[in-house]
């Protein structure tokens, strides 16, 4: 079941969706973004068994604070004995999750339904 997204801070929605909890990134991901989606994030990575979707289909802008903050939700994350996935579809963003190895260990998917093992209906496919 879906619960209206919270907006903790203008960067970042937080929603449960299918028993995850899916941060979603808004707008520019920089140092002084991150600054602020840090203790939102480490409240939602931080519960033991936490199930994570990090979803990056919101942003327009993401540097290396973005990058430390996957790596951080990841790591708290799978310290706490849950599972964390990522959705990015962007091109430049994805190209600079394989370029810093992340992509290696936080494989992204496209798409949320993809996340889930949910295929969109035929005509509303996302993927150029």
């Amino acid at each position: 079941m879906r619960q209206e997204p919270a907006s903790p801070t203008r960067h970042l929605r937080v929603r449960r969706d299918r028993g995850h909890t899916v941060l979603e990134f808004r707008g520019e991901i920089d140092i002084a973004s991150a600054a602020e989606i840090v203790p939102h994030l480490d409240r939602e990575t931080g519960r033991p068994g936490a199930r994570v979707v990090l979803d990056l289909g919101g942003i327009e802008f993401f540097d290396c604070s973005g990058l430390r903050l996957l790596y951080r939700a990841r790591h708290r994350v799978l310290d706490g004995g849950g599972e964390v996935h990522l959705v990015c579809a962007h091109p430049l963003t994805l190209r600079m999750l394989r370029i810093t190895g992340l992509a290696g260990v936080l494989p992204p998917r496209p798409t949320l339904e993809e996340v889930f093992g949910v295929s969109p209906p035929a005509g509303r496919r996302t993927g150029h």
